[in-house]
């Protein structure tokens, strides 16, 4: 074996500065035990029972299901509010999906007779690995954000990805675990510990993937996202600025079920005008609206559960 899956790639360590806790190992079991419930049906019949099963049992969860839909209405003020609560249902539907679809990562494929992923947009940018063979992708959490990388893996790109630890340190091994055999060995937690890895990666011509649309407070930049103010994690931006690297839109959908379309976008145009700080913004900016265009286009696919916008006065 080789590449992105090469054994002799050492895998990140679970995070470290949380001691594991009784909670955490009662966590893990539910989370491991269902894994291997899930891995005795078919990738089709788990995705679609835990979607259905979530898709009733989320929007009950109130706290969580709240959030969501005070940023729909935050995003979306001209909705009804049959919408709003559809679409969190859509919501709570594809986090089912895509947690039973772990346990089954190793069943998608871009090609073969059941191949469940289409790649589209690859030829527009070939070229870009020309010289030098490296670049920034970009995605967020969309769809099942685990198919990006395996179709990245299964088309022969050299990459690595910048992914945020769990909180549960077991959990978070147990997923270092999952990707490591689908998408690629070569993981960087994001923070100040990945800051030497990352550079390794690019100095051996290794392209960086970011789920870049998370909220970042320590070490964020206020700008815009979805027409309103928002912390927002920088290093995408950094990484392309600083080593002069191409940045590329990656966009996941999920078609039918657990059948996905990964579709590559021409790199964001983006000229830097020699200020890193406000090249940096600008070029964040431009993320963001790549972002925004998937999440207009598919607000029922994308994770609207976390607080992404400052809290609102009701």
């Amino acid at each position: 074996m080789e590449g992105n899956l090469d054994p002799s790639i050492d895998l990140p360590e679970r995070r470290s500065d949380r001691p594991v806790t009784i909670g955490h190992r009662v966590e893990y079991l539910f989370v491991a035990g269902m894994m291997a419930f899930f891995r005795l049906f078919p990738v089709d019949t788990a995705s679609g029972f835990a979607g259905r099963a979530l898709r009733n049992i989320g929007p009950l969860l109130r706290p969580i299901s709240r959030r969501g839909e005070d940023n729909l209405r935050l995003i979306f003020p001209d909705w009804p509010e049959n919408k709003v609560r559809e679409t969190i249902a859509d919501v709570w539907e594809n986090i089912g999906r895509t947690a039973a679809e772990y346990a089954h990562l190793d069943k998608f494929s871009v090609d073969g007779p059941n191949a469940r992923i289409t790649a589209s947009g690859v030829d527009d940018i070939l070229h870009v690995f020309e010289n030098p063979g490296r670049a920034v992708f970009v995605s967020g959490h969309f769809a099942n954000w685990e198919i990006s990388g395996i179709t990245a893996n299964q088309m022969g790109m050299k990459f690595g990805v910048i992914y945020r630890a769990l909180n549960n340190p077991l959990v978070d091994e147990l997923i270092i675990a999952k990707r490591a055999a689908v998408t690629t060995r070569r993981q960087i937690p994001k923070g100040a510990a990945g800051a030497r890895p990352l550079v390794d990666l690019l100095k051996d011509d290794c392209c960086i993937a970011f789920l870049a649309d998370q909220k970042l407070n320590t070490g964020g930049i206020r700008i815009p996202f979805m027409g309103h103010m928002a912390m927002t994690a920088p290093a995408a931006a950094r990484i392309a600025v600083r080593f002069k690297l191409p940045v590329i839109p990656i966009s996941t959908e999920r078609l039918n079920g657990a059948r996905f379309r990964v579709t590559t976008h021409p790199p964001i145009e983006f000229q830097p005008g020699g200020d890193l700080v406000a090249d940096v913004e600008a070029l964040t900016i431009k993320i963001n609206e790549a972002l925004e265009r998937d999440i207009r286009a598919r607000p029922g696919q994308w994770l609207w559960l976390h607080r992404r916008w400052p809290r609102q006065p009701r």
